[in-house]
């Protein structure tokens, strides 16, 4: 997934422009990458090491350990847990393929569960309904910058044998449950920061946080092929550790992090806002804020109902607005995984968002003129449909 932006037309707005935030913050990115070029400790430095402890401190955990990428963070957790062959672990198929393909890379089987249609999040009734005897653990994905609702998956995951709950916060950091951040209310959290993330570094990186000290013990041997001290392999781990100008790239941001939030969320309220003023509804289901969430709105995602989700894309794209879908195929769905026996129809919820789901820019740097393109644009596609169906 490239990146990349280009120079813009005065009417045309980018789906996301990660340079805009690079150069506002040039001047202290610079400085820092070149404290580390001068230290000369590129790997497991000073510099990851006290971004590990911001982060830490961030999320309100005892201990984060960072590695090489938001999917790997996933991987280690789910080695660390032991888990492997034989074992199922429940998973939303509605999210990025890392939340379920690092459960299959360890010959364990994902078991994938609908979602509620308001939030996008996995629903408790149908991860209740697929716990089985082999589950060893629950993986809900804080989709789009807003949390699960944790309070019903803790209480089916510890009725069921205390089953642990890796939260996959890549896409929520800053999010929050009932007051408390996401990193803290599983037994383990899993971070990214590809750069299209609301803190993204120059390129890849993740972080693991948790308040279980021997767990974070292990995942620290395990980032580093096993091995503690070196040479010494206790277990057959992986090359997964977080590069130091990363680091330091993300100690920067990280200071900027709750602001971003909080434009992001401004930009969202005005969608809101604007698109229930304009009588948008036939076409458009807006997104919500879940009771006792603190959304950090990672993206902005409606709904376009009457199967005009395409023709809305293909109409701003026409007129040089950004948009995306996330996602077009559900994970249960995929090719790789037909062995599981998933048929189409089995997670309606989630097979119906997949045909209706757009989003929309929503990034802090994106200005109040160029929000006022995009709304004036969608609501001349829907009031369009409107006058013809007249």
């Amino acid at each position: 997934m490239s990146t990349a932006t280009h120079a813009a037309s005065p009417q045309a707005v980018p789906m996301l422009d990660v340079t805009r935030e690079n150069t506002r913050l040039a001047e202290d990115l610079n400085a820092a990458l070149l404290q580390v070029a001068k230290s000369g400790a590129f790997v497991n430095g000073p510099a990851c090491q006290r971004f590990e402890g911001e982060l830490a401190r961030y999320c309100g955990t005892q201990q984060a350990v960072g590695c090489a990428s938001g999917s790997d963070a996933l991987l280690l957790v789910l080695m660390a847990l032991g888990i492997g062959p034989g074992d199922e672990v429940i998973v939303p198929s509605f999210t990025f393929f890392a939340t379920a393909s690092a459960v299959w890379r360890l010959g364990a089987r994902p078991v994938f569960a609908d979602i509620l249609p308001d939030t996008f999040n996995l629903n408790p009734a149908d991860v209740l309904y697929k716990i089985s005897t082999r589950t060893k653990a629950i993986i809900p994905v804080h989709l789009f910058g807003q949390c699960t609702n944790m309070d019903d998956l803790r209480q089916i995951a510890s009725a069921a044998r205390n089953i642990p709950i890796i939260e996959d916060s890549c896409q929520a950091i800053g999010a929050e449950f009932g007051g408390v951040r996401t990193g803290s209310l599983g037994v383990a959290a899993c971070f990214s920061f590809y750069p299209t993330k609301n803190l993204g570094g120059y390129g890849d990186g993740g972080m693991i946080t948790t308040n279980d000290g021997d767990l974070a013990a292990k995942l620290r041997i395990l980032r580093d092929h096993g091995q503690q001290p070196r040479y010494y392999h206790h277990f057959v781990g992986i090359n997964s550790r977080l590069d130091a100008l990363q680091a330091a790239v993300l100690s920067v941001k990280l200071t900027h992090l709750n602001t971003w939030a909080t434009v992001r969320r401004r930009h969202a309220e005005r969608y809101n806002i604007e698109f229930t003023q304009r009588g948008l509804g036939a076409d458009l289901v807006t997104p919500i804020t879940a009771k006792n969430c603190h959304h950090v709105w990672n993206q902005y995602t409606v709904r376009v109902k009457n199967g005009r989700r395409d023709a809305l894309q293909k109409f701003l794209a026409d007129r040089k607005i950004g948009s995306a879908i996330y996602y077009p195929v559900p994970l249960h769905l995929q090719k790789c995984f037909a062995g599981l026996g998933n048929a189409e129809g089995s997670l309606r919820v989630t097979e119906a968002a997949c045909r209706e789901v757009l989003s929309l820019p929503v990034y802090p740097e994106m200005t109040m003129s160029e929000q006022s393109v995009v709304i004036d644009a969608v609501t001349e596609f829907c009031q369009a449909r409107g006058r013809l169906a007249a």
